[in-house]
């Protein structure tokens, strides 16, 4: 059993403003900031459940410690054993949003921390999400509106698309970018302080 930690060091290997907020609500406040740059094409016939697992590492590898806890993620919204894309733009977007449209999807977002010594331990969130048939004015209303920018799936569950998903089975943490449920393991299995 690990020892608690009196006054660990986190750095989020992440610029995402929706994980920062995230980790927040487990009482946690990263001491940096410090986004991995990192190449995230999958590998040929990568299935989705390893391509998010090994995003989340490489993303925690690729930081140096400095005797700091490293905490990463990655979220991939998959249809089938398709991985789709972080949209770009308004078709890609528009072509997600398309496929997606009254069918299920998994979500796959996984987490892994990097102890000072190196060690990485993770874990991943699988979300079954469902939206309803959309119609062709709710896909433009949602492009008008632009969260899809960025966004893995084309979609933000946060925002606006929350009012079109039929339902949801799993971590709504997870399909936002950081599923809480496993990092809370994470970080209290490391001894850090959470209620």
């Amino acid at each position: 059993m690990t020892a608690p930690i009196s006054h660990p060091s986190l750095i989020l290997a992440s610029a995402s403003p929706r994980r920062r907020e995230l980790i927040a609500k487990l009482g946690i406040e990263p001491a940096g900031i410090s986004p991995a740059d990192i190449d995230e094409t999958p590998h040929s016939a990568e299935i989705p459940r390893d391509y998010a697992r090994r995003m989340a590492r490489e993303k925690a590898l690729a930081i140096p410690g400095d005797g700091n806890f490293i905490l990463s993620g990655d979220t991939v919204v998959a249809a089938g054993r398709r991985i789709l894309p972080k949209t770009e733009d308004e078709q890609s977007a528009r072509q997600c949003l398309q496929l997606l449209s009254g069918r299920r999807h998994r979500v796959l977002s996984a987490v892994a921390l990097k102890y000072p010594d190196g060690t990485l331990r993770e874990k991943l969130s699988e979300t079954i999400v469902r939206f309803k048939r959309l119609s062709q004015a709710e896909i433009d209303a949602y492009i008008a509106g632009g969260e899809w920018d960025g966004k893995a799936g084309g979609y933000a569950i946060q925002g606006s698309a929350e009012g079109l998903i039929a339902w949801i089975q799993g971590s709504h943490s997870g399909v936002v970018g950081l599923p809480l449920f496993e990092t809370r393991a994470l970080l209290k299995s490391a001894g850090f302080a959470i209620g």
